[in-house]
């Protein structure tokens, strides 16, 4: 396409190409409709509910009902359907539809001569905020029948947890605040730099910024709003929002021993936004972190017990992965005198075995992707990897993602020699070595293993009966099973091609 090609040439083109690409799934999906020429104003109203519904559950930003296109073989055989001169009502249908729609979406009618044969495209917007209703009843596309959505709770609950992370994010943690009042409780500075952008000169300038990125939004008579996406990222003091803000504050516990009994010797609640904060309170757990010497080639250092980067890692996980709907509860950290434990609240959307290899998802998208941005977190969803690698070099126990009552658990354990660790935590051990190994392009042997794990070359039998334990346990298996000494894989690499 060239260079100097119109915006709506372009849009043209767009379109085109969009419904050559619809018309070429093998059937019907949940999110898109063929009709020829039906132009019944309560079916159309249904299927805007009905397909809005499904695009959300589908995780698609659209929807998309064509005329013009035969149902059985999608073949492009053109419509006389005219939304722009249909009537309903004595109103026009596009604005009798909207008026019946709740909550209202930006659907939109779009005739296309689509290569010499006239079709009609409406785009329908997935549901933004609660499930989309048609006449105050919401529908769902389950095959080619458009039932009720209540007739089915399951794919209504799950609708829901779908749409509750969307309204969190882009709900108002405080309204009609004047300009001075927005500058006052944001840490905008600190959104300048960790975006990389220069502060600009004037307010105006800063507004614009912090509106396109939704930290705060125009509200009437030229007042402002600041999103919960804002509040959470740059508060200057979270306590200065609602309960519901306040209780996401990180929180950093301290014991001299290793039970929630012992004594507590440093406790902070982290007041600032997560972006604002995120580096002092790493700072602030390193600097109460025990060291070891570690004697370099010629100089004798102090390490931390724990890596750095792990510790970095799984509290920006914590953050961006934390269900924000449960309420009353935020991230936490808890540092014992063996182990440290990063909690954060909500089911994981993956289960914890397979954190490691699977691509990366948040409930939290908006906020996901804006710490990416600012290089608080991993980019491509390799923050696991590098925890479990830096585990590793550090010779340490295998940390234990798991999930607890309605919450996820990262323990990273402190130094412990190979006859001390159980035979869970070595199994463990070797399954994360295995998919470490792998998802480097290598495989897993009796060598690595040992070497993984501090066992000497002569007790290479301790190493096999781990191995056997992982296979037993169906946690990894055999690179090639025609040839042992292939090596060995984690159990979810035999499903790939």
């Amino acid at each position: 396409m060239s260079a100097g090609i119109t915006s709506e040439a372009r849009l043209v083109a767009r379109t085109i190409a969009l419904v050559s690409d619809l018309r070429a799934y093998p059937a019907e999906v949940s999110w898109v409709e063929f009709k020829e020429n039906n132009k019944d104003p309560q079916l159309i109203g249904k299927l805007i509910s009905a397909l809005s519904n499904a695009a959300r559950l589908a995780d698609q930003s659209f929807a998309y009902l064509v005329w013009g296109v035969r149902d059985g073989d999608h073949a492009a055989v053109g419509t006389t359907f005219q939304p722009s001169v249909e009537m309903q009502n004595n109103q026009p249908l596009e604005l009798w539809l909207a008026q019946r729609v709740q909550p209202s979406i930006n659907f939109t009618f779009e005739p296309i001569d689509y290569h010499g044969v006239r079709l009609v495209l409406l785009k329908i917007p997935a549901a933004p905020s609660s499930p989309v209703e048609f006449d105050r009843t919401a529908f769902i596309r389950i095959g080619s029948a458009t039932p009720r959505l209540s007739d089915y709770p399951e794919r209504l609950r799950a609708l829901w947890a779908k749409l509750q992370p969307y309204v969190w994010e882009s709900g108002l943690a405080a309204q009609f605040l004047s300009g001075d009042e927005v500058l006052a409780r944001l840490n905008y500075a600190a959104y300048f730099d960790l975006t990389g952008q220069p502060l600009p000169d004037n307010r105006a300038g800063i507004f614009e910024r912090l509106s396109t990125d939704r930290i705060v939004q125009r509200d009437v008579g030229g007042h402002w709003n600041i999103t919960n996406l804002g509040a959470v990222l740059f508060a200057k003091a979270l306590a200065d929002f609602s309960p519901s803000i306040a209780r996401k504050a990180v929180r950093f516990v301290a014991y001299d021993g290793a039970s929630r009994a012992d004594t507590v010797i440093h406790r902070q609640d982290e007041q600032r936004g997560y972006a604002a904060g995120f580096q002092g309170l790493i700072d602030y757990i390193d600097g109460l972190l025990p060291r070891n010497e570690f004697i370099g080639k010629a100089f004798r250092e102090d390490r931390p017990l724990y890596p750095s980067i792990a510790i970095r890692e799984l509290i920006a996980n914590a953050l961006i992965h934390q269900d924000m709907t449960v309420t009353g509860t935020g991230p936490l950290v808890e540092l014992f005198a063996d182990r440290m434990e990063i909690t954060n609240p909500g089911q994981p959307l993956v289960s914890p075995e397979r954190f490691l290899d699977s691509p990366p998802r948040s409930r939290n998208e908006a906020l996901a992707a804006l710490m990416r941005r600012m290089r608080l977190c991993e980019e491509q969803g390799t923050g696991i990897d590098k925890v479990i690698a830096s585990v590793e070099m550090h010779q340490l126990p295998a940390p234990d993602f798991r999930t607890e009552g309605n919450a996820v658990r990262v323990v990273l354990f402190g130094p412990r020699r190979f006859a001390e660790m159980s035979p869970e935590e070595r199994v463990r051990a070797c399954y994360q070595h295995a998919a470490l190994r792998y998802v480097s392009g290598q495989k897993m042997n009796n060598s690595t293993l040992r070497e993984r794990l501090g066992i000497e070359s002569q007790n290479a039998s301790q190493a096999s009966i781990i191995i056997r334990q992982a296979l037993d346990g169906r946690l990894i298996l055999p690179a090639d099973p025609e040839h042992p000494r292939a090596g060995y894989v984690p159990f979810w690499a035999g499903s790939r091609p």
